[in-house]
């Protein structure tokens, strides 16, 4: 059985008619003799959606009973059984009711598609997986329902439903997408024309990008490897050089021509292992490219060229930047130059060449004659003479072998010579040797003529061949020694950027860590308190490391404030990119100790302020309050020229005391508060049963305001129950106070075995997944500005639920709402002792 096909209808927000796209669809195909049926259509009341239905098949939908309500969702199983050719599957996005077969929608369709039953569905931008940050970046709202992208992507087909934002608005202004009530706060809020547009412009690049990816697909399966500019692609080629600069602002700027286009830096590393341009230098190259709106690539490969290239049509690119050669013009003679090397390749791929300030001012520098160490190089001379004495003595002592073993046996000396002494130790081995060979071994001996053409032939090939067999030994010997070099400063600066990231290091980590990892007699880390100031060591390691003498090149600059110093003899240059390294971490480490400092004691500062801010507050309303209505109370009492008959004498009795039980309540929860902050609290833990418990609190609130489901039969608990009781109060009593009140708020309670739940359900407004964890923070409030009180209980239940080895947690209501989610371990679960410290 084939896969089924999806096709999607995607809009940049609610109310653009995907919907209505989709239900024409569903008729059109009607209309041509496919079976097709609704599996679900959300009309959510609107009278234009029902009547676009009209006359289709609609299935029955499947009915979720989840805590007392029931849910209608998709009916999977209906919608099989019925095996239609196309269904109708409305908000993808769309979460299921607990206790469905599958937690999302999405899945659903899978399940249908799996089943080769096509489908067609409806989503906006905003519930795609990876634009959901961008979404809440945009509106200020975070999607809780979201389906993968991937989902979307694969689907055979994507129709976009655009709508103007302007036409939108007036949509929602004419109540067409919400109800009367909920349009004001849409259009001001939600439905902004910036946000609408912002959104609009998401949904047209990420329909873009999926076109892009099914474009580069078919290019793919057609093997096509010619360009096609369909977008503009402009690839950078840049090497670490000061040029880069240059040549990627000017490739930003021919961006910037086309609206769409992309700018890709590549930057080409050799496949030897050899050190590439300094970390920092990628690191600067990198931060330009990006906020110059493009994207980093680094690619390995043996020639520059075919590597840029290769990328480019990887990526289908249009043009490619290169600069104009650094080297001189006798050089890029002989060798020719990467930027000729890339208009060879590109073929129809356009290529820009651009000069910079470096174009041919680089000369020839001769370097050291070989890498290796001073002693190996005298020994190698010294070779290059005995080598060939040596083999004099012995050749002339034999039997006289023919010239081509003499050649040979020469050979193995150049080359061990080249091993031992590198590249001219072994050239001058190979001209003594030919003297030698010359004067010794070739007629007529003793002399240095030659009697046969063919010796003349083999000692000039001898040259040749011991002066090549040089130079390669020679520059693998060297390349092996740079490739060895640079595994153990990859390593080491792996090792290190690993620890620092992980926060495991301080700067007197990194200081001794270089000290180990060089070997060197001593290392600080300097920092000056302001520019002029003397410098002040941070951080140091080894024996010398308050030496005051130091040398040049033994000292790196962190920055203006901060400079590492290495004690002792100066370092090879080729470690100076690793010290530099170490500087650098050294001073990321120690900025941020700074920082967490700075923020530790901010956070304290911070946290201090506000409870006095929240104290004075509770002081001058929510104390005074209380106390202002038992003052008028007793008062009233007290009056002399005023009769009150017993009615109001029981209506100001009635009002002093629930003031007083205000009053306590608020200083109770605040010494609570105090007690679980210094760790005061001392639970008295014992097996008991919720009966003792949520009777008691129930008494406080008036019958139509509170229900218990609570069953009988529920598992003993081991918890202190004065301090269940208090925290279940709490939590009832937030319940209570924002729970609509046409409807009571609900307490049910199971078990499972590990805990007993007891569940406090309310149905009203609820609390955003970012504000969950928020108001359990002390003196907050739903709203931060209602009257009702300190914002204490949620605080004070959560510190006593956990000091009693319990845990509170919040959920969502289904249809709306919150619900306050209290695990009590049963009572074998806990600990037998009498006491546990909070």
């Amino acid at each position: 059985m084939s896969r089924g096909r999806l096709t999607v209808y995607l809009g940049a927000a609610p109310g653009v008619g995907k919907t209505f796209k989709m239900l024409d669809e569903a008729r059109r195909r009607r209309a041509r003799g496919t079976d097709v049926v609704v599996g679900l259509v959300e009309t959510h009341g609107r009278a234009e959606t029902t009547e676009a239905v009209g006359d289709l098949e609609v299935l029955p939908r499947a009915r979720v009973e989840y805590r007392g309500t029931v849910l209608e969702e998709l009916d999977v199983a209906a919608v099989l059984a019925r095996a239609p050719q196309v269904v109708l599957v409305d908000e993808l996005a769309h979460t299921n009711a607990p206790g469905s077969v599958r937690p999302k929608r999405w899945q659903d369709v899978e399940v249908l598609l799996d089943a080769g039953i096509d489908v067609i569905t409806t989503v906006n931008v905003q519930h795609l997986e990876s634009l959901n940050a961008d979404v809440e970046a945009i509106t200020g709202i975070r999607q809780r329902e979201t389906v993968p992208d991937r989902v979307v992507r694969e689907a055979d087909q994507i129709q976009l439903v655009d709508l103007s934002p302007h036409a939108l608005r007036r949509r929602l202004a004419h109540g067409s997408v919400y109800r009367p009530e909920q349009i004001d706060a849409s259009l001001a809020a939600y439905f902004r024309e910036g946000n609408l547009t912002a959104l609009r412009e998401l949904a047209l690049l990420w329909l873009a990008d999926r076109v892009d990816d099914a474009l580069a697909s078919y290019r793919e399966q057609h093997r096509i490897t010619g360009t096609w500019p369909a977008r503009e692609r402009v690839v950078v080629a840049v090497t670490g050089g000061p040029e880069g600069d240059t040549l990627l602002r000017r490739g930003a700027r021919i961006v910037e021509r086309a609206a769409g286009s992309e700018l890709h830096a590549v930057l080409v590393l050799a496949t030897d292992g050899l050190p590439g341009p300094p970390p920092g230098a990628i690191a600067a190259a990198r931060q330009l490219v990006e906020s110059l709106g493009g994207t980093f690539h680094t690619v390995v490969g043996e020639d520059v060229a075919t590597a840029v290239v290769d990328f480019a049509r990887g990526i289908n690119a249009t043009m490619i930047v290169v600069g104009a050669s650094r080297h001189s013009r006798w050089r890029e003679a002989l060798v020719g130059s990467t930027a000729a090397r890339v208009v060879q390749l590109a073929g129809s791929i356009d290529v820009h060449l651009v000069t910079h300030e470096q174009a041919r001012k680089e000369r020839f520098v001769r370097g050291r004659w070989s890498s290796l160490s001073r002693a190996r190089r005298v020994w190698g001379w010294v070779a290059a003479i005995v080598v060939p004495a040596v083999l004099v003595a012995f050749l002339s002592s034999g039997d006289g072998a023919s010239l081509s073993i003499d050649v040979l046996l020469y050979l193995v000396g150049v080359v061990g010579v080249a091993l031992l002494g590198g590249m001219w130790p072994a050239l001058a081995s190979a001209v003594i040797s030919f003297g030698c060979l010359n004067w010794f071994f070739t007629p007529p001996t003793g002399r240095f003529t030659v009697a046969q053409g063919e010796n003349v032939a083999t000692l000039a090939v001898f040259v040749v061949v011991a002066a090549s067999v040089a130079a390669v030994v020679d520059v693998s010997a060297r390349r092996a020694g740079e490739a060895s070099q640079a595994r153990a400063e990859a390593s080491t600066l792996a090792s290190l950027s690993r620890s620092v990231l992980a926060g495991e290091d301080s700067p007197e980590a990194v200081v001794a860590r270089l000290v180990t990892t060089f070997g060197i007699e001593g290392a600080r880390l300097e920092e000056r308190p302001a520019p002029g100031a003397p410098s002040e060591v941070v951080a140091a390691a080894g024996p010398r490391s308050a030496d005051g003498d130091v040398h040049e090149g033994s000292v790196v600059d962190v920055d203006p404030l901060r400079r590492l110093v290495v004690s002792g003899p100066p370092l090879a240059a080729a470690d100076r990119q690793v010290l530099e390294a170490f500087a650098a971490q050294a001073g990321i480490v120690l900025e941020r100790r700074r920082l967490a400092e700075r923020a530790s004691r901010a956070a304290v500062l911070e946290e201090a302020d506000a409870a006095r801010t929240a104290l004075l507050a509770a002081v001058s309303h929510d104390l005074r309050t209380p106390l202002a209505s038992i003052r008028a109370a007793v008062d009233g009492l007290a009056a002399q020229d005023v009769v009150l008959d017993e009615e109001d004498e029981e209506a100001l009795i009635a009002t002093a005391d629930a003031a007083t039980t205000r009053l306590e309540r608020l200083i109770e929860n605040l010494l609570d508060l105090s007690r679980l902050q210094v760790g005061g609290l001392r639970p008295h833990l014992r097996t008991a049963s919720l009966d003792e418990v949520v009777p008691v609190v129930l008494e406080a609130f008036p019958l139509d305001r509170v229900v218990s489901d609570v069953p009988e039969d529920l598992p003993l608990v081991a918890t202190d129950p004065g301090l269940l009781e208090r925290v279940v109060a709490n939590v009832v009593s937030n319940a209570v106070r924002f729970q609509p009140p046409t409807a009571p708020v609900r307490l049910t309670a199971s078990a499972d075995q590990d805990a007993v739940e007891l569940r406090v359900v309310d149905t009203g407004p609820g609390v955003d997944d970012e504000r969950k964890e928020r108001m359990f923070d002390a003196f907050q409030r739903l709203d931060d500005t209602s009257a009702g009180g300190l914002g204490l209980g949620l605080a004070v239940a959560r510190g006593l639920a956990r000091a009693v080895g319990a845990s509170l947690d919040p959920e969502d209501t289904p249809g709306g709402g919150l619900t306050m989610v209290l695990r009590v371990p049963r009572a074998s679960l806990l600990p037998t002792t009498s006491e546990e410290t909070a």
